[in-house]
């Protein structure tokens, strides 16, 4: 205050301001303190204007946020009429619906035309080659229930009355396997709710089931894939390349699993045959560890997120989706950021093109390594340029943010290139964020799960379907054999590629 008052008294005549009255030196005083709180209120508005546009600015293209989040009518081009009829133009090569074998028919009607469409002569013969036409139906689907009659008997010699035991190879749950199978696949694959597996369940196949049973047959399902849920963590582990991501999944506490009301994570580990999740109550480097094992030594693709920072530098992968958004955030902002954002967009598009042609052989791999040479310098050198200035700690304009995401983008720099050099490494984690995709749609429908059970379910049955889903395997057979196993004490089915098992 007291030098804001003296810079302003210094810019007065000395021989002014000592004719100047007492009262008026008092006021220009009060003025100049009054002037410089004005000052600091409208710096202090000017960021957070700033922080505010920026949030309102954010969408998928510059932000994690997914699609979902945008305003109506963000990203939609308007395409150009082309006056052409809606559906396929002339020429274009139709795709005809698929046929079942004949060996799947249930029955084949023969229709032969009796006479001719010109000149109604009688025909006769046989088309080798007729023209096909199936209707596919569902039959009406009736449970098949299978009464057990214990009978009860009184002893004539000690009057004792004894009822007779179930066999052992009936389970006293009262549902089979393939029941058990079902409720898994309605809950899991296709996120139902216990009630819309309840509602399912009666009206497809017009079995009456309560909640509480759901529960329980969900439970088993969960328990008969755990041993081939943890051999595909083993296989995930041992290999060569891996993709991982995280994204937040609500678990209450009811069965006290939760007790300190902790947010849980949902990991993922993804490679092109098998994929693991599992749910963590943190997102810290333990849980990162325990998902890909702590002596890991494969190569692993993700984003920036600080629990991978463990790997090596000269082993990771890290995504140009989430650079680009960085890039495009940098360039939405005013001043000397948005050149410095342009550039970088600019670059990574040059780089994409040049991967682009290394994908569909126009550019080979040593081509391809040394033009990239030059886009990393370029880079480079502008994340340096900005990471030098200079800023106070706490600072919170864009200009400040800027300089800290250059700083932590050059700390990690080195893991940006590793796809360039090295054949089999895709330059973005879309697999594993394409992976858990539906556990986020199934988060926003559920809001979670209420019991560590439920999370273990969760993360076991997105490992089946997804795994199995990956290697084009019967989802409901495998979990219908996986309890069928269980309950006659056997091991589970595999998880692994056929070629891993062999």
């Amino acid at each position: 205050m007291e030098q804001k008052t003296a810079t302003i008294i210094e810019q007065i005549p000395p021989d002014d301001w000592e004719k100047t009255p007492a009262s008026v030196k008092k006021m220009v005083e009060l003025m100049a303190q009054r002037i410089e709180i004005l000052e600091k209120q409208a710096i202090e508005l000017i960021e957070v204007q700033e922080q505010l546009v920026e949030k309102v600015n954010k969408t998928s293209k510059n932000s994690s946020s997914p699609p979902s989040s945008d305003p109506p009518g963000f990203g939609h081009k308007s395409k150009k009429k082309t006056g052409k009829k809606r559906g396929g133009q002339p020429g274009h090569e139709g795709q005809n619906r698929n046929l079942y074998p004949i060996e799947k028919c249930t029955r084949v009607i023969e229709h032969h035309p009796l006479k001719c469409s010109c000149c109604g002569e009688r025909l006769n013969g046989v088309d080798p080659k007729p023209y096909r036409h199936q209707i596919v139906e569902i039959p009406p689907i009736e449970p098949i229930v299978i009464e057990h009659r214990l009978h009860k008997l009184a002893c004539e010699r000690c009057g004792t009355s004894t009822r007779a035991k179930l066999p052992t190879d009936v389970n006293p749950s009262g549902y089979g396997v393939r029941v058990v199978g079902t409720v898994a696949l309605l809950s899991g694959l296709y996120r139902n709710s216990h009630r819309m597996v309840q509602s399912a369940l009666a009206d497809l196949f017009g079995i009456s089931m309560s909640l509480g049973t759901v529960n329980k047959l969900r439970l088993e399902a969960s328990n008969a894939v755990a041993d081939c849920v943890d051999e595909a963590k083993r296989y995930i582990q041992q290999q060569e390349i891996v993709a991982a991501d995280e994204t937040g999944f609500n678990q209450a506490n009811i069965d006290g699993g939760n007790p300190q009301h902790r947010q849980a994570w949902l990991w993922v580990a993804v490679t092109p045959l098998v994929t693991f999740f599992e749910l963590a109550l943190t997102r810290c480097t333990v849980a990162a560890k325990n998902l890909l094992g702590e002596n890991f030594s494969g190569i692993l693709t993700s984003d920036r997120h600080g629990a991978y920072n463990w790997v090596d530098i000269e082993r990771r992968q890290l995504c140009w989706a989430h650079l680009k958004r960085e890039f495009i955030k940098i360039s939405e902002r005013p001043g000397i950021c948005q050149e410095l954002g342009i550039g970088l967009v600019q670059q990574q598009q040059k780089l994409f093109e040049l991967w682009q042609r290394v994908r569909d052989g126009t550019l080979t791999r040593g081509e391809f390594v040394e033009l990239a040479k030059d886009i990393r310098r370029e880079i480079v050198s502008r994340l340096q340029q900005t990471a030098d200035y200079s800023i106070a700690s706490k600072e919170k304009t864009p200009l400040a943010k800027t300089v800290r995401t250059c700083r932590q983008l050059l700390k990690v720099e080195g893991a940006m290139w590793l796809f360039v050099t090295t054949p089999g490494i895709e330059p973005t984690n879309n697999a594993a964020e394409r992976a858990i995709r539906p556990a986020v749609i199934w988060r926003r429908t559920s809001f979670g799960t209420q019991t560590k059970a439920g999370s273990t379910f969760v993360a076991r049955i997105l490992t089946v379907v997804t795994t199995l889903k990956s290697q084009q395997r019967n989802i409901l057979e495998f979990i219908t054999t996986a309890v069928a196993n269980a309950r006659e004490g056997k091991s589970a089915p595999s998880l692994l590629p056929e070629i891993e098992c062999s």
